[in-house]
């Protein structure tokens, strides 16, 4: 075994650190730093159905997948930033234009910032945008939230 497969190998025995990653929204590569993202999860839901006559258990059948919002974090952007244009224009357009959803790529980054994971957003749209408090009392950064809403997640990596 050479060296770079043993280092390969090794490096798939430990698990990705959480802290680098990337969000890319559609083909666009500008505006995506983000402090923290959070909501990546798909749940099987499910019907009971009861069983004439047997009482000792109860039927779980499946009837979909459903995924949680996309949660993002930063510090509070310029109006000229693109992503806050296109939140801007669904959540303050009073629905005269049609929505526009992009897909978004979450990636989980190495430490030479190559993707070990990645998640496919596919159809999200802003469902909420929200300033977290601000408060005299700190000295931190102001930050806004921005939670998506989407179609399909697919684990592409």
């Amino acid at each position: 075994m050479t060296t770079e497969d043993q280092a390969k190998r090794e490096r798939w025995l430990l698990p990705p650190a959480a802290f680098s990653f990337s969000v890319r929204f559609g083909r666009e590569d500008q505006d995506t730093s983000f402090q923290e993202v959070s909501g990546i999860s798909n749940e099987m839901t499910t019907e009971d159905v009861i069983e004439g006559g047997e009482n000792s258990f109860v039927h779980k059948l499946p009837t979909g997948v459903k995924g949680s919002n996309l949660e993002l974090k930063r510090g509070i952007a310029p109006l000229t930033s693109t992503l806050v244009t296109w939140c801007k224009s669904i959540l303050e357009g009073g629905f005269i234009e049609p929505i526009q959803p992009k897909s978004v790529l979450v990636n989980l980054l190495d430490e030479n910032q190559d993707p070990v994971r990645s998640w496919e957003f596919i159809n999200a749209y802003p469902v909420k945008w929200d300033v977290e408090s601000f408060n005299s009392t700190k000295n931190e950064c102001a930050i806004e939230k921005i939670v998506l809403s989407y179609t399909t997640l697919k684990r592409i990596k």
